[in-house]
């Protein structure tokens, strides 16, 4: 299986968080980190964002 990487807009659409609440859960570490794609680009792993969405449903949100 391949694994995409999604930009912040696709992550705000499948997390329904802001831009703003996901550097902050980043910056604590309550998010999956961002990988840099480029100069001024950076992503999430497609499968680390869905591992956590999964987490937060199945219970482990605290």
């Amino acid at each position: 299986m391949t694994d995409k990487f999604l930009r912040c807009q696709d992550v705000q659409e499948v997390t329904g968080l802001s831009r703003s609440t996901i550097y902050r859960m980043m910056s604590r570490d309550d998010f999956p980190q961002a990988t840099k794609l480029g100069i001024r680009a950076i992503g999430w792993r497609q499968s680390a964002v869905h591992s956590w969405i999964e987490g937060r449903t199945s219970g482990g949100m605290q």
